[in-house]
């Protein structure tokens, strides 16, 4: 009798297990979500699939990040960024996702015009991508508070940041006036220490197939964000405009200034040297596609537009006010310590050659929300070149 009662015990629990599998999957398919806004990613989720897809994650807004392992929760330093977690009482940063902004969602989603917002339960769609070096959600399209918040419009993608007016006194100038104008808007900015750019470019060159490397300039190579150094294969900080042709070396200012410093291979680096840009040469055994000689170095055909608008801000930027160098461009090689570079009818060609990219674009936006607060106008706008030069 006893085992007979045993078996009926064990059916019905096999039943029970049986019609309840369903129900169970379904629990648990919605507990761990799929990334679509109806069935977002937990914060969890989001940190361990950094893999460049676009999902939708919710979770608490526990702070805004400032550093890899820095997240404030007062005094909010401005709205270009904010911190989700599964609990709304986390602390600990590794168990974080930190959120771009967009410039269309800061006025109702940054945490100093909104410290509100604090512990609020929010989704965001996004790109999962690293964020400060450190697992990240990306160009949100979306921003949604939960329990009876209200969802934010999608906005139209604008690299260019018009509706700030953000250069407003450029529009309808040309020549100098224009160059003035430009001048003066990204004229003022936050400068950063030498030491820093090393981080900075860990972030502003990222490979977007490849969160944990950089891409080198001149080579292209994709490459580990910290093997960097000044040894053979290392990568090392390249300044675009040459740091002797105007004798500004690696002084705040000119001297760190992300619009033209880039990773390059270490010794690909030292065989541009401060060659002025200019067509032909012998090509490099290292670096495929970039031609050099005695007084010129010229880089590979898909980085050409992106030199020339690195050297137009650079001539733009230092005017020579405030104890700056006034750099300028010129049609010479062979500058040498002059605050000179060349050769600008060839820089207009391949800025024509070469249009602005996406690599461009997200660099400019690194740059502007998160670095130096300030632009590349001639990414942003490529007609001001001929505008000003031609």
């Amino acid at each position: 009798m006893l085992k007979i009662r045993k078996r009926l015990l064990f059916s019905l629990v096999l039943i029970a297990s049986i019609l309840l599998q369903p129900l169970l999957s379904s629990l648990t398919n919605a507990a761990t979500g799929d990334g679509s806004w109806s069935m977002p990613y937990s914060v969890s989720q989001a940190i361990n699939n950094q893999n460049n897809s676009i999902k939708t994650v919710q979770g608490y807004v526990v702070g805004q990040p400032t550093s890899t392992s820095t997240v404030v929760t007062s005094n909010f330093p401005n709205d270009y960024a904010l911190a989700l977690a599964d609990s709304p009482t986390e602390t600990d940063t590794a168990d974080m996702i930190y959120v771009q902004i967009p410039s269309s969602f800061r006025s109702s989603y940054g945490l100093s015009s909104n410290p509100s917002l604090m512990g609020e339960n929010m989704k965001i769609t996004g790109t999962l991508t690293a964020y400060f070096s450190h697992p990240g959600l990306k160009s949100g399209t979306a921003f949604e508070l939960q329990d009876g918040g209200t969802t934010s419009p999608e906005p139209t993608p604008d690299p260019i940041p018009s509706s700030n007016g953000y250069y407003d006194p450029a529009y309808g100038k040309t020549g100098e006036a224009l160059k003035t104008a430009l001048h003066n808007i990204i004229d003022d900015h936050r400068e950063l220490s030498y030491s820093n750019v090393w981080d900075a470019l860990r972030v502003t060159d990222e490979d977007p197939n490849n969160s944990n490397n950089v891409i080198l300039l001149y080579t292209g190579r994709s490459q580990g964000k910290y093997t960097n150094g000044s040894y053979a294969d290392d990568w090392n900080r390249e300044h675009v405009w040459a740091k002797s042709h105007g004798d500004f070396g690696t002084t705040m200012g000119a001297g760190t200034d992300l619009h033209h410093l880039r990773p390059t291979d270490v010794s690909v680096n030292s065989s541009r040297s401060n060659l002025d840009f200019d067509n032909g040469g012998t090509e490099h055994s290292e670096a495929g596609g970039n031609y050099y000689d005695s007084d010129s170095w010229e880089p590979r055909d898909s980085v050409k537009g992106d030199v020339a608008r690195m050297l137009f801000y650079m001539a733009v930027r230092y005017e020579g006010d405030s104890g700056e160098p006034d750099l300028e461009l010129n049609n010479q090689v062979n500058n040498g310590s002059n605050p000179y570079h060349g050769k600008l009818s060839v820089l207009l060609q391949w800025h024509k050659q070469d249009p602005v990219d996406a690599f461009e674009r997200t660099r400019n936006e690194i740059i502007y929300n998160d670095y130096q607060y300030n632009r590349n106008p001639f990414i942003d706008h490529p007609e001001w070149a001929s505008a000003i030069w031609e």
